[in-house]
């Protein structure tokens, strides 16, 4: 996603907040196991199809990984929905067996933090720092 698509997205949470709609969501979960099974079950998450299949729920805003240059061992997921019960049907969604198994087959332990969106916005402050 390119920083003015991240922009764009942050000015629609804003109007969603003012519309109603609740605040979005951010959950970043890194997954982390010994080798590269991080990586291995990532790779599987995308070439099952369970990444598209989340990427198309209702609500779903972003569902990317990353992988940290410094360690090889962890991927980052950066997973964003619209509101806490766009989650929450996620959780009681069929990927869900498959994510747990997936994580079960690569042994992977995760460290999770949770966002809010910033009703806000980015302030005027930070956005002269920011090349679109």
């Amino acid at each position: 996603m390119s920083l003015s698509e991240t922009i764009q997205q942050l000015r629609l949470f804003q109007e969603r907040k003012q519309m109603g709609d609740g605040m979005a969501l951010t959950v970043n979960i890194y997954y982390t196991g010994e080798k590269n099974n991080a990586r291995k079950f990532a790779e599987e998450m995308i070439s099952s199809g369970t990444v598209a299949k989340i990427r198309a729920e209702k609500g779903n805003i972003r569902y990317e990984y990353f992988f940290p240059l410094n360690d090889e061992s962890t991927v980052l997921l950066i997973d964003s929905w619209e509101n806490q019960q766009a989650i929450d049907v996620h959780h009681e969604s069929p990927m869900m067996k498959t994510i747990i198994a997936l994580r079960e087959k690569y042994d992977l332990h995760m460290k999770v933090e949770r966002y809010v969106s910033d009703e806000e916005g980015i302030p005027k402050t930070d956005a002269v720092f920011i090349k679109e």
